[in-house]
């Protein structure tokens, strides 16, 4: 009978198995770990923007119970209140924060401030407020304000450097540009960006290539629509039954316009030698209401799109073109924002009313609707957290006996 303690004998016979094991075990256990502590900035295909230009909607913990209620777990700001921040503690929604434009030269100049920055409106709320991202800025690049273009990629450097010193490496950065990018979008194999826009646009896509970020694409299928609505079939632009375009090159069908201009912006990223970057689409929507030079701005087709886009996104599908990357889209926005300046348009892209009823009706509840089917998200994370380390540790033990056996 072996000496149960006879721990040079038992090693000594097992070293041969080891050997030949060990490495295949030791990388299965890496790979189980960075399957547990993986972060998902983006849970799902569908999320909101949380736009606050406006002093008569309700109160973002209100927001947060509108949000349960709805089931969006995916929202975008574009500053970092703090108030947004705290009242999304321990919620469980995810939450990409934002560095507004005008801190843009600041970011770039003075990497210490970047620090700062990032010190009192992440790392202060953090991980109770499961921030995911910092969007640098917004639509930037395709303007004209070149000073502001210039100091873009410094900002999203200094914003990264500082999240890495502070070891927040669960914070994604990147920045949403709008079509003024492109220089021709149709038929979407055209499509690539302005000679103007490069000079900026590939040094930053390098760097968040670099880094693993995403492409960010404020889609908006009504501006286009808008902007030539006597060539553009609205219904194309709404998801409903129509011709759709057929793109030569690619020798592609399009039945929708969204589809079309997400594969627009692939085929720009591709020309211009990036094109295994993700797109994400953080801003798509239509208005409600507009002035009379804004054809299709109708309570019914907003409610048309939107309520296609859902159906879309819940298909998890890609576009033709690129039919493995499943659509993500954050739609735009929460509320109807009664300070936004420009069109009236610009004042009626929200899904809820100030009142935090709904504008139409694509399957949300309002706040008013006395929905008894609020979920909780409270403790989703940790609760998730310890799960994941239950399946690593699970299995580890479960490879060690069929090792030992």
């Amino acid at each position: 009978m072996r000496n149960p303690f006879d721990c040079p004998s038992i090693l000594s016979e097992a070293m041969p198995s080891f050997r030949f094991f060990g490495p295949l075990f030791l990388a299965f256990l890496v790979f189980l770990s960075q399957i547990a502590l993986t972060v998902q900035t983006f849970t799902g295909t569908y999320g909101i923007n949380y736009g606050r230009i406006a002093d008569n909607i309700p109160s973002p913990d209100q927001v947060v119970t509108l949000l349960r209620a709805a089931k969006i777990r995916n929202v975008r700001i574009y500053d970092a209140d703090h108030s947004v921040l705290e009242a999304f503690s321990g919620t469980g929604l995810d939450i990409v924060i934002g560095l507004p434009n005008g801190q843009l030269q600041d970011m770039s100049s003075n990497a210490d401030h970047a620090l700062n920055w990032v010190k009192d409106n992440v790392q202060s709320f953090v991980p109770n407020t499961r921030i995911r991202g910092i969007a640098v800025g917004n639509e930037v690049l395709g303007g004209t304000d070149y000073e502001l273009s210039g100091v873009l990629l410094g900002a999203a450097k200094n914003i990264y450097n500082a999240t890495r010193k502070l070891h927040l490496n669960d914070i994604q950065i990147s920045t949403a540009h709008s079509f003024a990018v492109f220089a021709n979008s149709y038929p979407p194999s055209s499509c690539k960006f302005k000679d103007n826009v490069n000079q900026y646009m590939k040094p930053l896509l390098e760097f968040f290539s670099q880094i693993g970020s995403p492409f960010c694409l404020n889609a908006y299928p009504f501006l286009a629509y808008v902007s030539d609505p006597g060539n553009i079939d609205i219904n194309y632009a709404l998801f409903q039954p129509t011709q759709g375009i057929y793109d030569p090159k690619y020798n592609l069908h399009y039945d929708n316009m969204l589809d079309a201009q997400i594969d627009a912006a692939y085929s720009a990223l591709e020309n211009a030698g990036f094109g295994k970057m993700e797109i994400i689409v953080t801003e798509t929507g239509w208005a409600s209401k507009g002035d009379d030079n804004e054809p299709g701005a109708t309570v019914t087709n907003a409610r048309t799109y939107n309520y296609n886009l859902r159906k879309r996104l819940a298909k998890k599908k890609g576009t033709p073109h690129r039919p493995k990357n499943v659509v993500k889209a954050y739609v735009f926005a929460v509320f109807n924002e009664d300070l936004k300046p420009g069109p009236t348009s610009e004042r009626n892209y929200g899904l809820f009313k100030a009142d935090g009823s709904i504008s139409y009706n694509i399957g949300f509840h309002g706040l008013n609707a006395g929905d008894s089917s609020f979920l909780s998200f409270k403790g989703i994370y940790p609760q998730g957290l310890f799960r994941s380390y239950a399946l690593v540790y699970s299995l580890s033990a479960l490879m060690v006996l069929l090792f030992w056996s």
